[in-house]
Parts: structure tokens; C-alpha cells; sequence
């Protein structure tokens, strides 16, 4: 290697800095912290009744979010051809979601998976066509359910009132920000749909053709790449018959709704009232929303975003003075167990995958 060139680090090494850890666990304190100073009712908290209920659907939450990673496992799984064991299947989706909490919701943690894949024995080709389908499959999913859930609850009550806000005397608020963010993600389903499944040369083309614009060049190099990947994507996924595809959206529409579904449960549990079926609907869709808003925070893994959030949209379901108190435990259900879990397993797949590959190459045939 040339004298000061400096050695492109892999996303592993990345991921093994404190400070990816660090980072967001602050910001999440930081902001529960502001929660608690601004709105906490130590009344409201010392009044819950800790009854039978309360524990059966606080197991139940916890029983989502077990179902959304089963659910991302088998859709590992099906993407793979079952080349991806049950337990490696399990170490690959707590090191994606460790890689997720850890980086800006924005960024998201597709790099790392491809990455992960290729590790575990898929080809560099034949790892980005799975990660690029999870991608294609959880926007679908988003796509089809808006809708759907409109149709139920309608958007009266769908953006609260209170994150508008007035910019140079132009109201800009949730409901138009929901709105850009879901017509940006169906022209994004459209152009991965073309891309794969119509003309991946055409989509290269047209991909590069756009960013030799000169405020674009920049991303010149990787918009040739993702052009690349695209192609290799369209020739792992062409001729997949129907049942493959139907499967996978079985299993990433039971891993969404076990996601969403957490924030019900904890709901259920500390009710003090009755959740109407209409009620859920509309705490469902209102997640919907909140994912929108989560997926353009700059913080990883959207902390302290995502706690404000939970207490604007879903305060109008949480007992009087409990919302703050919610919101942080439906973070301590969806999102820091992610980074503990990642944490514990990142050095034994480390030791799985490197050291343990190294002690088959490098064994005495005679021993």
C-alpha cells in the first residue's frame, strides 16, 4: 500500500466505536430528560394501577416485538433461499438493527447489511439484491397501508394541530411533510420497480445522466454504483416465481404490524379507558405519520425525535399525565434493546465470521 494512503475502513469497524453507541443513547437521555422536566406527573405515574391486565399486555407488546425480528428472520430467509441459518438469520437482523439505531434514520443501515451478507457466504452480487428487496418490499408495505388506513380513519384527526408551524408566513406543518415524504417514497417504489423489473440498463442511464448535473456531480460516482447494484438486483430477482414474492410481503407485513402494534399494547396496558376498534386504527395510522417524520431526523436512530413524537401524536390515547412516561418506555420496548443486543452479539459474530474462518484456513491438515 502506498505511503499515506489511508486504508478504507469496513463498516464493522465502524460499528465498534463507543461513540456509535454513545451517540444516541445521550441524545436519548438528553431528551427524556426535557420530557421529564417539561411534562412530568409524578400524580399521573404513582396512580397506575398495576393490575393483570396491565402486565398481559405489556407481555403481549413484548411479544411484537420478538414477532417483528421473527418476521424479518423468515423474510431473511426466503430472500436467501434458506442459505442463511435460523441463528445466523438471528445475529444478521440484530446487527442491521444495531446499525440502524446507530446511524441517521435517514441513512439507514443497507451498507452494513450488504456488508453483513457477504461475510455470512452470499456474493457481493446476491447480498445487495436482498437488502435492495427488503427495501423494496417495507416501501411497499408503506405504500399499500396508507391508503388503506385512509379510507378507515380519514385525515381529520390524523395530523395533530400542534407541530404546525408558520415559516415566513407559510403554515408548514405534519400533514405537509407527511405528504412530500409519501409521494417521495412512491416515486422511490416506482423507480426500484422500473429499475428491476423493466429496464435496470435504462434506469443506470438515466440515473447517471442526472447527477452530471453540476450541483449533483458530486454523487456522481455513487449514483454509477447503486446503477451497478441495480442491474445485479434485476438479475437475482428475474424469473422468481409469485410465491416467492408473496411470501416475502406475508413476512414483512406481519414484521410492520408487530412493530406498530407495540405502541397498542403498551396503550392497552395503561388505559384507563376503552381503546375503541376505530381507535386503534387511527393509533396505527398515526404511526404511520410518525415514521415519516422519524425518517428524516438527522439523529441516529432518530433519538430524541422520536420520544417528542410519540407524546404529540399519541398523547390524545395515553391516561392523563402518562404520556411522557409512554413515550419512554415504547423507546425501551422498539429501540434500545437494539443497541444492547447489538452490542452483545456484534463480538461473537465478529469471532464467528473472522476468527473462526481463520482457524479453517490456517488449521494443520495433520492435527
Amino acid at each position: 500500500m502506498a505511503k499515506g494512503k489511508k486504508r478504507k475502513e469496513s463498516p464493522i469497524r465502524k460499528l465498534m466505536k463507543p461513540q456509535k453507541v454513545a451517540i444516541p443513547i445521550v441524545i436519548g437521555v438528553l431528551a427524556a430528560a426535557f420530557m421529564v422536566y417539561r411534562g412530568w406527573d409524578a400524580k399521573a405515574f404513582n396512580n397506575i394501577n398495576w393490575n393483570t391486565s396491565t402486565y398481559l399486555f405489556l407481555l403481549i407488546a413484548f411479544i411484537m416485538v420478538a414477532l417483528r425480528d421473527f418476521g424479518y428472520m423468515v423474510r431473511l430467509r426466503i430472500l436467501t433461499d434458506k442459505k442463511i441459518s435460523w441463528r445466523n438469520a438471528f445475529d444478521i437482523i440484530m446487527l442491521w438493527e444495531f446499525s440502524s439505531a446507530v446511524t441517521p434514520s435517514v441513512v439507514g443501515g443497507s451498507g452494513v447489511a450488504i456488508f453483513i451478507l457477504n461475510k455470512e457466504g452470499l456474493s457481493v452480487g446476491r447480498s445487495t439484491a436482498v437488502v435492495m428487496t427488503t427495501a423494496f418490499l417495507d416501501e411497499l408495505f408503506y405504500v399499500l397501508m396508507v391508503p388503506m388506513l385512509l379510507l378507515v380513519v380519514g385525515t381529520e384527526t390524523l395530523f395533530p394541530v400542534e407541530l404546525q408551524k408558520e415559516f415566513f408566513g407559510i403554515t408548514l406543518g405534519t400533514q405537509d411533510i407527511f405528504w412530500v415524504g409519501y409521494g417521495f417514497i412512491i416515486l422511490l417504489i416506482s423507480l426500484i420497480l422500473f429499475g428491476i423489473f423493466i429496464s435496470p440498463i435504462k434506469f443506470k442511464m438515466l440515473l447517471v445522466n442526472v447527477f452530471k448535473l453540476p450541483f449533483l456531480k458530486r454523487w456522481a460516482k455513487a449514483a454509477h454504483e447503486t446503477g451497478d447494484e441495480v442491474i445485479t438486483t434485476s438479475k437475482e430477482l428475474r424469473g422468481k416465481p409469485i410465491s416467492f414474492w408473496l411470501k416475502s410481503f406475508v413476512a414483512t407485513f406481519l414484521s410492520w404490524t408487530a412493530r406498530y402494534w407495540v405502541t397498542n399494547f403498551l396503550l392497552l396496558a395503561f388505559a384507563t379507558g376503552v381503546i375503541s376498534v376505530n381507535d386503534h386504527m387511527l393509533i396505527y395510522a398515526r404511526q404511520l405519520v410518525m415514521w415519516v417524520i422519524m425518517l428524516i431526523s438527522p439523529t441516529p436512530g432518530s433519538a430524541g425525535v422520536a420520544e417528542l413524537a410519540f407524546e404529540q401524536f399519541l398523547k390524545d390515547f395515553t391516561p392523563f399525565g402518562l404520556a411522557v412516561a409512554l413515550g419512554l418506555l415504547w423507546r425501551l420496548f422498539t429501540y434500545y434493546p437494539y443497541l444492547f443486543m447489538g452490542a452483545i452479539v456484534l463480538p461473537g459474530w465478529i469471532q464467528r465470521v473472522y476468527l473462526g474462518r481463520k482457524l479453517i484456513k490456517f488449521k494443520d491438515p495433520e492435527s
